[in-house]
């Protein structure tokens, strides 16, 4: 089949067929004649391989590597399950990270409401000056950043 009726059997476009035809992630097609790739029809199920295997956080270059070894008739599964546990590994951290965050804001806007519901109408609240004063090791941090280049003769003026 041509990469037209590949792409659109597995629902993608034709420029992302291309993008796996470059990117070594398909075996490669022979041509026609007329110069256009000629894709076998177990060519979709890999399209389909490649996008489940894309969506669970794979890169295009792991793939590629998985796929060259597999054509080469090798058996990557371990290094696949090894890369799939890495992954897994950092999505839980991220997740645990994302977690603190979640609840150093709730109790931010726990202390922001309070401050609120103490502050008269129309007076500044101030709450980000609070949230610096809270959170003085975040403040630190960026005072530390030094102008760019361009603006360090300008910053030492002022």
């Amino acid at each position: 089949m041509y990469s037209g009726e590949l792409a659109r059997l597995a629902g993608v476009s034709g420029d992302t067929i291309r993008f796996y035809d470059r990117s070594g992630l398909l075996p490669a097609a022979p041509r026609s004649a007329s110069g256009y790739r000629i894709f076998p029809r177990h060519a979709l199920h890999r399209v389909q391989v490649i996008r489940s295997a894309l969506g669970i956080g794979f890169s295009v270059r792991e793939l590629a590597d998985v796929f060259r070894e597999r054509d080469r008739g090798g058996a990557p599964c371990k290094r696949v399950r090894t890369l799939v546990a890495g992954k897994l590994a950092a999505l839980e951290t991220q997740l645990h990270e994302l977690h603190l965050w979640r609840s150093k804001l709730r109790r931010t806007l726990a202390q922001w409401d309070l401050r609120l519901s103490h502050t008269p109408r129309g007076t500044p609240a101030r709450l980000l000056e609070v949230f610096v004063a809270a959170h003085p090791k975040s403040h630190a941090r960026s005072s530390n950043l030094r102008p760019a280049r361009g603006n360090r003769k300008r910053e030492k003026q002022r």
